[in-house]
């Protein structure tokens, strides 16, 4: 790994954000431009997808391969002897507690909101085959059909949308989109990826597992509270679902300060 793709902007301690699907951050300006007056943000994009890459070949993805960046970006950001805030979304919040667990010396405290860590559930099988039956569906049928069939899973409805309602994606075409990436060569191994509970509950106080409010009964605020309750760490809920950063970014972005800033909050 060469390349550290990030954006940094603001003043004030370091907050990390790890964004999800593929890591291309679109979306997120609305958020991290509202915290930019309490934060030096810091936005990594682990495949360089906003940074001239998208359609270049891209492996399948590893969680520690972006830990490993996300740890390596910091390094290269973080004042000697200072710590960093850290924000994960979705796939990036996999990769957030996965910084934690294996790095959490200079984490002052970690925001992992849904992340789709699966192998904390009880009907873990369940859930993969559920997201390996969303990649089969892309292939066979192209990204809408793919993405209905996601979005029921999470939201825990029978599927509406076959394999045969779609065209399949052209050879390359997943390459050539954030999303047919995301499909493709993040979310496969991702799902499969069980967090490490036992390092994560030594550095507990660090962690804050968060879901949205308007995902309440749906697949990734189990997860969330899962997650939370066999670490020891802190849950709370977000403005607005699963893309709540995107949909309420002023809203979003307020309540990360308010956790993150909290008398309470380890580092603050």
């Amino acid at each position: 790994m060469t390349d550290l793709h990030h954006d940094v902007c603001g003043t004030g301690p370091v907050l990390l954000v790890v964004p999800g699907g593929a890591g291309h951050p679109m979306g997120l300006d609305g958020m991290t431009d509202r915290l930019t007056d309490r934060f030096t943000v810091v936005t990594y994009d682990p495949l360089g997808l906003a940074h001239g890459h998208l359609g270049r070949p891209v492996t399948d993805q590893r969680v520690a391969h972006w830990s490993e960046g996300a740890r390596r970006v910091l390094e290269a950001v973080l004042p000697e002897g200072a710590s960093a805030y850290v924000l994960g979304l979705s796939s990036g919040g996999i990769a957030a507690l996965d910084l934690l667990a294996r790095h959490p010396e200079r984490l002052r405290h970690v925001v992992a909101h849904e992340p789709p860590v699966v192998e904390v559930l009880a009907d873990a099988d369940r859930q993969r085959a559920m997201f390996a039956e969303v990649c089969d569906t892309y292939r066979a049928a192209g990204v809408k059909a793919a993405g209905a069939r996601l979005a029921a899973g999470l939201e825990g409805r029978p599927a509406t949308a076959g394999p045969t309602e779609g065209e399949p994606p052209a050879l390359g075409e997943e390459l050539t989109t954030p999303m047919g990436i995301f499909l493709t060569r993040v979310l496969p191994s991702f799902t499969a990826y069980a967090p490490d509970l036992a390092a994560l509950k030594t550095v507990s106080a660090r962690l804050t597992l968060a879901a949205g409010a308007d995902s309440r009964g749906g697949l990734l605020h189990r997860t969330a509270t899962s997650a939370a309750e066999l670490t020891g760490a802190a849950f709370t809920e977000f403005p607005g679902g699963h893309i709540g950063a995107v949909e309420h970014p002023g809203e979003f972005a307020e309540r990360l300060a308010d956790v993150l800033l909290s008398p309470g909050v380890t580092g603050s």
